[in-house]
């Protein structure tokens, strides 16, 4: 009897193994990452979100936005594309983001998620947004008029009052451009 419960036990293992090997798609599928090494150690660039390949990636010459993308395999369907200017020069060392268009709940896909231009926004209109609060949005206008126009989203981590946990929050409901 053990015998035969064993032989069962091992048979359905086989069997398991044999369809993973034959359909690697029944695993949980996960975003893939990538790290790609150059010889020249120059400079490291992080992307996650809506691409791809998340991971870092490193480059000879100063990236653009639009470089960090392709060596990430490309953008999403779900990618937003008011979020990044593809031309800004990234800076070594950051992480970058690319926010979703729809909402990741939304199984059909046609639900957009309202967001707010922190590049022409006002205030008012800026804490509208959940997790910004009037004096959170008052900094952001401020930081714009002081420094002018964002460049990229991790720009807002330099806003006094927005710390990583903020950012995180709001990052999916703002846009730099139309």
């Amino acid at each position: 009897m053990i015998k035969l419960l064993i032989g069962a036990v091992v048979a359905a293992f086989i069997v398991i193994v044999g369809f993973l090997i034959l359909d690697p798609e029944l695993e949980t599928k996960q975003p893939e990452t990538a790290e790609v090494i150059s010889s020249s150690q120059s400079g490291k660039y992080s992307i996650e979100g809506e691409v791809n390949k998340t991971g870092t990636f490193s480059f000879n010459d100063t990236p653009t936005m639009d470089d960090l993308i392709s060596a990430a395999g490309g953008l999403t369907s779900n990618a937003d594309e008011r979020a990044y200017f593809t031309t800004y020069e990234l800076t070594a060392g950051k992480t970058y983001y690319i926010a979703s268009y729809y909402e990741s709940s939304d199984l059909c896909g046609n639900g957009t998620i309202q967001k707010a231009n922190i590049n022409t926004d006002d205030a008012e209109t800026l804490a509208e947004i959940n997790g910004i609060s009037k004096t959170i949005a008052t900094s952001i206008v401020s930081y714009r008029l002081e420094k002018g126009d964002y460049k990229c989203l991790e720009d807002l981590l330099d806003v006094y009052g927005i710390g990583n946990a903020t950012y995180r929050k709001i990052r999916n409901y703002v846009i730099l451009h139309e």
